[in-house]
């Protein structure tokens, strides 16, 4: 089954701690565009995503970090569609570099956050463009 990707950097503004800690809540927003993606691309139709059966952070994220949020749709019931996701972190600041603003392209990604779901789109809403 086809999987969705997207690439976000951390702001300032997602911030949410002391150090620049990312709140996790952000990690499951870039779930929710992720599953948003899939259930367009498979029924035409945003859904309406109904709960997360399991939510694991991994990791640290940063103001600064570039996080990849992939997921995937697992099972296809009638209205409902069960989905993994994974979230990753590409690229860090480098904390022990003299210069604030450096960065570093990280060798292995970091994972930071992994969750499983279930999305729903009522059938009348089913558009039937289906993913291969």
């Amino acid at each position: 089954m086809e999987e969705a990707l997207i690439r976000v950097r951390m702001s300032s503004c997602d911030a949410h701690y002391a150090g620049g800690l990312v709140n996790g809540a952000k990690i499951l927003d870039l779930f929710g565009d992720v599953a948003t993606e899939l259930l367009i691309r498979l029924d035409g139709d945003e859904g309406l995503f109904v709960a997360y059966d399991q939510v694991e952070f991994k990791a640290p994220v940063y103001a600064g970090d570039y996080i990849e949020a992939r997921g995937r749709i697992t099972r296809i019931g009638d209205t409902s569609r069960q989905m993994e996701f994974i979230a990753t972190k590409v690229i860090a600041l480098d904390k022990n570099h003299a210069l604030p603003s450096a960065a570093k392209v990280l060798e292995e990604p970091v994972i930071v956050g992994k969750a499983r779901g279930t999305c729903v789109v009522p059938k009348e809403r089913q558009r039937g463009v289906k993913i291969g």
